[in-house]
């Protein structure tokens, strides 16, 4: 004879989460997320939800009947909390984080959060996380990864070739905010080269170059003044920060890495803009002066806003500057062009951040661990 299981009553919660989501309607990002769960469980009408199984033995045993096992998920959403020591003696990391300023969880567990998660919160009388935010996937263009369509590309592969920056680039900056976006060698290779390579890496090798060739790599910190193209420079960079910290706020990451890279593209025009070796060739030391302070500052302010994505590129670019002052790669330091103080040194010689490779073998070689 089958055991009876035990129940929760989530029907008596249902009016209830109507009305939080209704005062509440950025609970849930994106909205797409919210009206899913909404068309499929909540307005059909909430059932109660089994909480308890006898037909296998792993799991944690009920106390009051050790023949049934906690169902999974009320076990793992509470860990959120009793990680932090709720319900023990010792619960001073509990009142210290809870409520959850984020949750951040794949698109396929919603339902859990969005409907078992706050209720079961409810019923203990705590308070609710202040956002969960449901991302999409990254698919082939022949939809999701599997190992019987022979599409599966491990990050560990990808890791060991070309970095773990690299990857964490890609993902990030592919990774569209509430749609599935496409993995595909030829994109992942084309983003390597052009955009950490070429764009990125190229724009420290010639700063650490011409500091070395015209200062003897000190960063020129005082100069006559600043010129309309040093302004112009000041003003989109600061403008696309302010935008990055908007994107960031709203968790459009890959629109914030946009933001980043639209200020690389307009320094290293900046570059082309002011011609450093033309400067140097009329010795006009003023405005070479500024111009390579502007690069020191500008390629500062992009390592700041690279360490939430590329940590270890953003710490490489510090120390190619020569900037190993903790102040100096801090948030609170990025809105200020007068930071950079007298008698910094970049090193002698800068080591590229990524090496450029060939793209069609790089493709083949991705195809191919993919069909390994």
């Amino acid at each position: 004879m089958q055991e009876e299981s035990y129940f929760f009553n989530m029907k008596k919660y249902q009016d209830w989460l109507i009305r939080f989501y209704e005062e509440n309607p950025d609970f849930i990002v994106p909205v797409s997320r919210k009206n899913e769960i909404f068309s499929n469980f909540i307005k059909p009408g909430l059932e109660d939800l089994c909480i308890s199984r006898t037909t296998f033995d792993w799991g944690i045993k009920m106390k009051n009947d050790p023949k049934h096992v906690l169902y999974v998920w009320v076990d793992a959403l509470t860990n959120y909390i009793t990680a932090l020591g709720y319900g023990s003696d010792e619960d001073s990391l509990f009142q210290k984080y809870w409520p959850a300023d984020l949750h951040i969880v794949g698109k396929e567990i919603i339902r859990f959060h969005g409907i078992y998660w706050p209720i079961f919160l409810k019923a203990l009388g705590l308070e609710m996380p202040k956002k969960i935010y449901a991302h999409s996937w990254l698919v082939m263009k022949d939809g999701k990864m599997s190992k019987s369509k022979g599409n599966v590309i491990y990050p560990e592969t990808l890791i060991e070739r070309y970095g773990l920056d690299s990857l964490k680039y890609y993902l990030l900056k592919t990774m569209q905010f509430a749609t599935d976006s496409v993995f595909t060698p030829e994109d992942f290779v084309d983003r390597y080269n052009f955009d950490l390579c070429n764009d990125l890496g190229n724009l420290l090798n010639r700063t650490i170059g011409m500091m070395n060739k015209y200062f003897e790599g000190n960063i020129p910190t005082e100069f006559m003044q600043r010129n309309e193209v040093d302004e112009k420079l000041e003003k989109f960079t600061l403008n696309e920060m302010a935008e990055f910290e908007k994107n960031m706020d709203e968790l459009y990451l890959a629109n914030s890495l946009s933001n980043v890279w639209k200020i690389i593209s307009r320094t290293n025009k900046y570059i082309d803009e002011t011609a450093p070796w033309i400067l140097a060739k009329e010795e006009n030391k003023e405005k070479l002066k500024s111009v390579m302070f502007h690069l020191a500052e500008n390629l500062r302010k992009i390592a700041i806003l690279l360490k939430p994505f590329m940590n270890e590129t953003a710490e490489k670019i510090f120390l190619q500057l020569g900037l190993n002052i903790e102040e100096l790669k801090t948030w609170d330091s990025l809105s200020s062009y007068a930071q950079i103080p007298q008698n910094i040194k970049v090193v002698e010689k800068g080591e590229p951040l990524f090496m450029r490779k060939d793209r069609e073998e790089e493709i083949d070689y991705i195809k191919n661990v993919m069909h390994a």
